[in-house]
């Protein structure tokens, strides 16, 4: 399912300044550049369109019509703040309270924006890797387990000191910005969304309009870009994704193990794997929100195996693919799914990579970004 054009060779190309050296006797004559394909040549198309299409487009048009925002102080205390997202649905695969927070849980809302009530600014983004880096915060200094109902959201950045993590996002964009420079700006920093910041017109102080997401952005791409159909080049050709020194887990492995692998490796996701090396299922970061759900940690105990049986039972699965699907397909599926990831697998289902949504949106905002107009 997924597509990268390989970048063209300069090789071979005479810079003016060649035919000003002296000794030209041995010179050789300039190879014959390899005509484009007609799946190169649509490859390169389709990459085109679609950042034409993300530099025309802001990120307010992006948001539906009608959508709901948590905004927390950050006064609040972190269990205060974990009983707010789990009771209005914000965390998949947790109870749901009402309809709209069913519509909350399907849009998969995994974060929230910071409020500095103090200085009436926005402070960051709350998301699931705060409550992760909590753990293991107190993992690491269990006499410190006493105070973890008084800890507050203001503190999170002595809890990334301690434990030597990324700092909170704070990263944030204009909405009438162009979705190709909120995509930019993501990709910088790694982030996997970004806050929408407006400046109020009557008190000119920053207001949070929403969070844009990459799955968000990637889906707006889908169904309104008919050219993703034009990536067409398989994945067994593209470097995209990660197939090298993998994280990988066992259904006999403890959470808190998989929970440690998912922090010092700032990842969302760790493949379980059976003793055959085939795929059986998918340890996400927001399974431990379902754990510790109500202030409770005892279910951190517990193995993988354990962990996954509490899932809700409307779960949805997780998605795979092979090297030999193309992006176009990849793109189909987003505009009909809500996924995160893919899991690469061969015919047996043994793992082979993993393909993020942070690949697919760097691959087409980079590739070959720069010979875009040498075709033009």
């Amino acid at each position: 399912m997924a597509s990268l054009p390989v970048n063209p060779s300069h090789e071979g190309w005479v810079q003016p300044s060649s035919y000003l050296r002296r000794n030209r006797g041995h010179s050789h004559p300039m190879p014959h550049a390899e005509p484009e394909s007609a799946i190169e040549r649509d490859q390169r198309f389709g990459l085109q369109r679609i950042r034409e299409f993300l530099k025309v487009r802001t990120s307010y048009d992006v948001l539906p019509l009608s959508f709901r925002l948590i905004i927390f102080d950050t006064a609040l205390l972190v269990k205060k703040s974990l009983t707010i997202l789990i009771n209005n649905g914000s965390f998949p695969g947790t109870a749901v309270a009402s309809p709209a927070a069913d519509l909350i849980q399907r849009l998969g809302i995994i974060s929230a924006p910071l409020w500095d009530s103090t200085t009436s600014s926005f402070a960051g983004l709350l998301t699931t890797s705060d409550y992760l880096n909590l753990i293991q915060f107190y993992w690491q200094n269990p006499e410190a387990i006493s105070r973890i109902d008084q800890f507050k959201l203001s503190s999170l950045r002595e809890i990334e000191k301690a434990i030597g993590v990324q700092p909170l996002e704070t990263l944030s964009i204009h909405p009438q910005r162009s979705l190709y420079e909120a995509c930019r700006r993501m990709l910088e920093s790694r982030a996997r969304r970004i806050p929408l910041v407006d400046i109020d017109d009557e008190t000119k102080r920053a207001m949070v309009v929403s969070v844009l997401t990459q799955y968000r952005i990637l889906k707006f791409v889908a169904v309104n870009v008919s050219e993703t159909q034009l990536l067409r080049k398989p994945l067994r050709q593209l470097k995209l994704g990660t197939y090298k020194n993998l994280e990988t887990a066992r259904m006999e492995s403890s959470v808190f193990d998989v929970i440690h692998q998912l922090v010092n490796n700032s990842i969302s996701s760790v493949p379980i794997l059976n003793s055959d090396s085939v795929v059986t299922n998918v340890f996400e970061a927001v399974d431990v929100i379902t754990l510790i759900k109500g202030g409770v940690y005892d279910d951190l105990n517990l193995n993988v195996g354990e962990a996954l049986q509490k899932r809700s039972e409307d779960f949805p699965g997780i998605y795979t693919c092979s090297i030999h699907d193309r992006l176009d397909t990849i793109f189909d599926t987003i505009r009909k799914s809500r996924m995160h990831r893919l899991v690469v697998v061969d015919e047996d289902n043994r793992l082979v990579g993993i393909l993020t949504l942070s690949d697919i949106l760097e691959y087409i905002l980079l590739e070959g970004e720069g010979d875009d107009s040498k075709h033009s």
